[in-house]
């Protein structure tokens, strides 16, 4: 990846139709350099139309990730649903690999009232069988569970970056806003830059060089995220969070899931550019 490239979680809101053809096409208009293909309501699209969406991309140049459907938990009491989670992350790998995307990623599972030592040697188990089956069917792409920003939800940073860590294939999903909802810290220049420095230290560089990044406003209350917020209506520290960014020679990535998408794209994008 040679650059950090900032877009939006989905179909901007000034697009001229609602497809994804339509967005990968108001995305390069705007000067956005990517846009993540929203499958979190179930993968909607043949492969006649994602084949479709890949010379698209590829002729404006716009990188393309994937979001996984919202309904895969790895830890699910019944065997037949942790089946079906796989399935729906394999599915999504498949037709996002068509599309040219080359990351998927997919909020992993939730705990069940386990212990989250527990929950993590079951989620490991159940992605190594997800990748190895990628593996074999030669689709070459990441899986990035991501950082969730609910208390219930399995994805600490700890957990999703040593996960990327012991599982081929794999590698993590930093949403920001999601962790300071989390924590209610993690929204200062220093606090960002060491999320990246233990990036660093456990992936190592390359990590830095290819990551997939969550960036929006976010309301949150005691047990974490609530609803995501435009970034000037939010106190996440976005300024900082890109100082980090630039700091660290940070590339991949940027997706905007604010509400207003693409406003807050081309506000980080113009935020960055500024930045000595």
């Amino acid at each position: 990846m040679r650059d950090l490239l900032f877009g939006t979680a989905g179909v901007p809101h000034s697009a001229k139709a609602a497809s994804t053809t339509a967005g990968i096409e108001r995305v390069a208009e705007l000067g956005l350099g990517c846009m993540e293909l929203e499958f979190v309501r179930g993968v909607k699209m043949s492969e006649e139309n994602a084949l479709a969406v890949a010379e698209m991309a590829k002729g404006k140049r716009i990188a393309l990730s994937a979001h996984a459907p919202y309904f895969i938990n790895l830890n699910a009491r019944e065997p037949e649903k942790i089946k079906a989670s796989q399935e729906r992350l394999l599915h999504a790998a498949r037709i996002a690999s068509l599309c040219g995307a080359q990351t998927i990623v997919f909020h992993a599972a939730f705990y069940l009232a386990d212990p989250p030592a527990k929950v993590y040697n079951v989620v490991k188990r159940e992605l190594r069988e997800v990748v190895g089956q990628l593996v074999a069917e030669g689709i070459q792409v990441w899986l990035r569970p991501e950082v969730a920003g609910k208390a219930s939800q399995f994805g600490t940073l700890e957990e999703v970056i040593t996960l990327s860590s012991e599982v081929e294939r794999t590698a993590p999903c930093i949403d920001f806003a999601h962790w300071h909802a989390r924590t209610r810290k993690f929204n200062s220049y220093d606090e960002f830059a060491a999320i990246l420095a233990q990036v660093e230290r456990k992936l190592g560089r390359q990590a830095l060089d290819n990551m997939h990044i969550h960036i929006s406003g976010i309301a949150y209350g005691e047990q974490g995220e609530i609803k995501h917020l435009n970034l000037r209506e939010s106190d996440l520290n976005y300024i900082d969070l890109i100082k980090a960014l630039k700091a660290y020679r940070v590339k991949g990535l940027v997706i905007s899931e604010s509400p207003n998408l693409e406003e807050d794209a081309l506000l980080l994008q113009r935020t960055y550019n500024v930045i000595a």
